[in-house]
């Protein structure tokens, strides 16, 4: 486990980034187009990875409370099967159907997805204006594994309240802390950072 923190976006600024990758749990495809109009929360997940593991059952729970408000949401995992398959499209499915995800889990074979996103570890978590810029680019919340913390997605939460409401953000931003995004080898960003 190599922990990776979240890179720095301009809020305000950073548009959500165009994309249309396959869904394994459905056979289908979700695309940028899907959240037009919405506030839309993306978030690159890992399946083996101890910090999204720990925040699994809170993340499926709050999707629902924030899916019933309109949130458009979409989980991405971009993760190199040829080196991590333990994260491939058919864990991804197992995870959907264990969590009961009420929201499109991807695949980003290449990475190319994540890139562009300028994501770096999993949770790696974004919240987008209706009009498509982004609003927040951080933690989840305080709970790490073994810092005994219960997760409560607190810090995402607030976040999607301010969004939704149309406020400024109510809290500071801390960045997301994770494993690091397993791109294939030779394919890391030049962005990417392992701490």
């Amino acid at each position: 486990m190599v922990k990776t923190e979240s890179t720095d976006l301009a809020l305000g600024q950073f548009p959500l980034p165009s994309f249309t990758l396959p869904v394994p749990a459905t056979g289908g495809t979700v695309t940028d187009a899907d959240s037009a109009g919405k506030v839309t929360w993306v978030m690159f997940l890992g399946s083996h990875c101890p910090f999204v593991i720990l925040l699994k059952k809170k993340i499926a729970e709050l999707a629902r409370t924030y899916a019933a408000r309109g949130v458009s949401i979409v989980a991405i995992c971009s993760n190199s099967e040829e080196t991590h398959p333990q994260d491939g499209p058919a864990a991804i499915k197992a995870e959907v159907e264990e969590y009961g995800y009420c929201f499109p889990y991807a695949y980003d074979r290449d990475g190319a997805v994540a890139k562009a996103f300028r994501a770096a570890c999993t949770p790696d978590l974004y919240i987008f204006t209706a009009d498509g810029k982004l609003f927040y680019h951080g933690q989840f919340d305080a709970a790490r594994p073994g810092n005994d913390i219960a997760p409560t997605g607190a810090d995402l939460a607030t976040a999607l309240d301010d969004a939704l409401a149309g406020r400024p953000l109510g809290r500071p931003i801390k960045r997301s802390i994770g494993c690091n995004i397993k791109f294939a080898p030779g394919n890391e960003p030049e962005y990417f950072q392992s701490k």
